[in-house]
């Protein structure tokens, strides 16, 4: 028989927007070719998928990589290594960088860093400032460009945007959809006082969830002003559920696996390793997340992966930095929550990649079809697996999920039909490439 195909994915449970079902993928030239049942013979290589379950490629689209200028916590080669390991083909990355990401020469140096040197595909969300704001309709259709990411609560140096008139004034000018930090920056500053000098329990106190819901309600209200789409990051509380209930027209909404599955509990064992922003919360609001999970509120998953070393981490609070791993943890510990019954495997794809694809316009991903990149996320749904931090490829070693077992796990990670990680192995060079929008210029 006539070689056809470069490869072959056998006897795998193919997961997508048609269902699940028993079906064979014939890869050419990194795309899908056809679905269906193949001989090996037709394909110079064949990989056995028998008991695993096919996904499309799991798109992370919040994650900090910290390259250029914080290169010792992570860089773009180590950050999606560790994005493969856990099953993630593509990622977006944050822009606050050093420099940040706010000019189209910062955004070509960073494209120019990840091509063929991070392992998995890649774009970048490019910082919304005052300084940039007449640059943002070309800068967001800039190849690599994610789109724009506005902080209103504390975070970087000019990337803070925090009153209504800076945010207006950005929304005023973005046609693609614009990410944001939702959190009331005049409120964090009034309420520094309520911050406990080395107890990290007094960090969702200060960052409380009104905080949260009047910089949402803020956003909203500019959006619908100006005619703008946002999405909202992270979401992290009951309340914001509630509200964005009614405002769906104008909003996306990203959940993370930490609001989901940790509460204000685990500062008492982990300390300030669980320190982040929006913090951990207690019980009722993750139980309102998974509420708004069910009811389809709630978007896509992303990660919000920020890496710090243990001995920054280990600071007393508040001199400790706020953020945590979670680009290799995603896929493992959501698939725990498919498997204890909380939500379908076919949610769990809607919210990792048919999602992000639809959200943010993604070209040629996010779906197991012919024509689309062979990009494929492929897992055990039966494997119990502890997860500990010797397993981590972040730069920083470290998880708060060490320890932990789960019941599901990515056996693979395939990228425009490379097998870049197979068992716990990355398998092959690093090509990642810039994803393509389809509302974004085309690659030069």
């Amino acid at each position: 028989m006539t070689q056809t195909y470069d490869v072959i994915l056998k006897g795998g449970t193919v997961v997508n927007q048609d269902g699940e079902g028993l079906r064979d993928v014939a890869i050419r030239g990194g795309r899908i070719v056809e679905l269906g049942s193949f001989d090996p013979s037709q394909a110079g290589e064949t990989t056995d998928c028998t008991g695993l379950h096919i996904l499309p490629g799991v798109i992370d689209s919040q994650v900090h990589f910290r390259e250029p200028g914080l290169d010792h916590k992570e860089d773009l080669e180590s950050g999606s290594r560790a994005a493969v390991m856990g099953g993630v083909t593509s990622v977006f990355e944050m822009p606050n960088t050093n420099p940040l990401t706010t000019s189209e020469a910062a955004l070509a140096d960073k494209v120019s860093r990840g091509h063929h040197r991070m392992h998995c595909d890649f774009a970048f969300w490019v910082g919304g400032t005052r300084e940039n704001v007449k640059d943002i309709p070309e800068l967001e259709r800039l190849p690599g460009a994610a789109g724009i990411k506005v902080f209103m609560g504390s975070s970087t140096g000019d990337l803070l945007v925090e009153d209504d008139q800076g945010v207006r004034d950005i929304l005023s000018t973005t046609r693609r959809r614009a990410a944001f930090h939702s959190e009331d920056e005049f409120r964090l500053r009034e309420r520094q006082g309520e911050r406990i000098e080395n107890d990290p329990r007094s960090h969702p106190i200060w960052r409380d969830e009104i905080a949260a819901l009047q910089c949402t309600q803020r956003l909203v209200g500019i959006a619908r002003e100006v005619g703008a789409k946002i999405h909202i990051l992270h979401l992290s509380t009951a309340k914001e559920v509630d509200y964005l209930l009614d405002h769906k027209d104008v909003a996306s909404i990203e959940v993370t696996p930490h609001h989901l599955t940790l509460t204000d509990e685990a500062y008492e064992r982990l300390g300030t390793l669980v320190q982040m922003n929006p913090p951990v919360r207690a019980p009722h609001h993750g139980e309102r997340l998974w509420w708004g999970l069910e009811q389809g509120i709630l978007d896509i998953f992303g990660s919000d992966h920020a890496p710090h070393l243990l001995e920054e981490k280990q600071k007393p609070y508040p001199a400790s930095p706020s953020g945590m791993t979670g680009v290799q943890t995603l896929v493992p510990i959501m698939l725990d929550h498919v498997n204890a019954g909380r939500l379908s495997l076919a949610r769990f794809v809607d919210m990792t990649s048919a999602g992000p694809a639809r959200l943010f316009q993604t070209a040629l991903k996010g779906r197991i079809a012919a024509g689309y990149d062979a990009d494929f996320t492929i897992v055990d749904m039966k494997r119990k697996q502890t997860i500990r931090n010797e397993w981590i490829a972040s730069k920083c070693g470290w998880t708060p999920y060490d320890g932990k077992e789960v019941t599901g796990w990515p056996v693979g990670t395939i990228v425009r039909g490379q097998k870049v990680m197979w068992e716990a192995e990355v398998t092959t060079p690093s090509r990642g490439e810039v994803v393509l929008f389809q509302d974004g210029l085309p690659r030069a």
